[in-house]
């Protein structure tokens, strides 16, 4: 059996995320490792190198692998440090995540920091048995930049308000981002007033039902880069856009509205805009909710919208 450095590097040499699923206990991580690290249950497999071969793993190793790879990094730069929240992560999962302070490389168990900490980086390390990210960082004001870093699992199905209010945030970097289960995504980005750019072309957003007031209050937000979305089976997105005072341009001609019962307000005060791609949709629909879906917009743009689409009415 390879040593953990080696497995590491091998790890290092391939595509990280397919080389973990192709591990015969991904079984192992998803069932059994949520309560037999904690328990007596463990220990007894440990030691039982049947049941060890039965699974095709040995278990102490993967223990490693699992508190090494099936976490989920996060760094952050607050705005000042000064007394602040940085995560809202649920009380039940508090023995599932780590906080540490980057300039001292000390580790603190609390959801805040103070101006002794003297941060200028903070990473939050989180468990395994996390599966919903709903608010996660919703109210936190002083957070300046985001980075997802390590995110491989899949298992994440909320992220509803989980970057609402955050009305310093100027940058989120998606690049290592996995949302292949998500079914909620309803006020996400809600009021980030500070965001001018948002680049989610590596979203998976194949489940998501619910996208209401996602990107509502980014007064702020100029463009934002949806050329992967897919919203097949999206049912709600009323207020989606609403109040993105700044939107200049935004490109939905991938958008599918097949399954879509609520629109209400979508681009409500988008000042900005001054053209859409609407040849998906389909405005004579009888059970949709689709008022106002332009309220307070331009005169120019709802005139482009009736001479395009003669179906529309205001």
């Amino acid at each position: 059996m390879e040593s953990l450095n080696e497995s590491k590097e091998k790890i290092n040499q391939k595509n990280s995320k397919n080389y973990l699923e192709d591990i015969n206990s991904m079984y192992i991580l998803e069932n059994v490792l949520d309560f037999l690290i904690k328990s007596r249950t463990y220990k007894i497999i440990k030691y039982n190198k049947k049941i060890q071969n039965r699974l095709n793993i040995n278990l102490n190793t993967y223990k490693n692998y699992s508190e090494s790879y099936s976490t989920i990094e996060i760094e952050l730069i607050p705005t000042e440090n000064k007394y602040t929240n940085i995560i809202n992560l649920s009380e039940e999962y508090e023995s599932d995540y780590h906080i540490y302070i980057n300039d001292n490389k000390e580790e603190i168990k609390r959801k805040y920091i103070e101006p002794k900490d003297v941060a200028k980086k903070i990473n939050i390390k989180i468990g395994h048995q996390v599966k919903s990210f709903k608010g996660l960082f919703s109210y936190c004001k002083y957070i300046e930049s985001i980075h997802f870093k390590i995110f491989f699992r899949n298992n994440i199905t909320d992220m509803s308000l989980m970057f609402s209010e955050c009305k310093s945030l100027k940058e989120i970097n998606f690049s290592s981002f996995n949302s292949d289960n998500v079914i909620d995504m309803s006020y996400m980005f809600s009021w980030c007033e500070s965001l001018k750019e948002l680049d989610l072309s590596n979203f998976n957003t194949s489940k998501v039902i619910n996208m209401s007031n996602m990107f509502c209050g980014c007064s702020s937000l100029e463009s934002i880069n949806l050329d992967n979305f897919n919203t097949k089976n999206v049912n709600n997105m009323n207020m989606m856009f609403n109040k993105c005072l700044s939107l200049k341009d935004i490109n939905i001609s991938n958008f599918n509205f097949d399954n879509i019962k609520k629109i209400n307000c979508i681009f409500g005060k988008c000042y900005s805009l001054k053209d859409l791609n609407l040849s998906n949709f389909c405005f004579d629909k009888k059970n949709i909710d689709m008022k106002n879906m332009f309220s307070e917009c331009s005169i120019d743009l709802i005139c482009k919208i009736k001479e395009k689409y003669h179906d529309f009415k205001d």
